[in-house]
């Protein structure tokens, strides 16, 4: 089946093919590593220059304290952003599959009759207060573990602000 010519053919392919590769190499080293020899010591052709500012460590700015986003809240905004929440809330007292919203800043955590609330919600104490409904809006289920609130999350405070500013009008 396999005639020395062949078999020779083969073996000169193989050797041809690792002598491109090699050739490929050296080429490469050449172009990112400039001299012969500079690669053993790990030295680059070139450099970029990265300024260190110091803030590695940090964590990344925050903005101005919710306090302040609250006292400048846009009203209108957030009632635009409750259209987010009319899925599950209703403001017309009855609870859907959410507690209805009325009146739910400075009322106390899980108190709106007639709502079955999961066992975290209903032992978490406290009241709805503008910081805690900051904080509950940013992540139910990272705030109260086990809540039925599927909702992820909103992510802007600013957004957050107006509409607890809004819910603050909703009697």
């Amino acid at each position: 089946m396999f005639d020395t010519m062949t078999l020779t053919k083969i073996i000169g392919a193989l050797c041809g093919a690792f002598l491109v590769f090699l050739l490929g190499k050296w080429a490469a080293e050449t172009i990112y590593f400039g001299v012969e020899g500079a690669h053993d010591e790990q030295e680059a052709a070139y450099s970029l220059e990265i300024e260190d500012t110091g803030g590695s460590e940090e964590a990344v700015a925050e903005g101005p304290p919710f306090a302040e986003l609250f006292a400048a809240a846009d009203v209108a905004k957030g009632e635009k952003l409750f259209g987010q929440c009319k899925a599950c809330h209703k403001l017309d007292g009855s609870n859907g599959t959410g507690p209805h919203l009325n009146g739910v800043v400075g009322r106390a955590v899980g108190s709106a009759e007639g709502y079955a609330y999961t066992a975290g919600v209903a032992e978490h104490g406290g009241n709805w207060d503008p910081e805690t409904l900051n904080a509950w809006l940013t992540s139910p289920k990272t705030y109260i573990a086990g809540t039925k609130m599927s909702y992820a999350g909103m992510k802007k405070p600013e957004d957050r602000a107006n509409l607890i500013a809004w819910l603050a009008t909703v009697k």
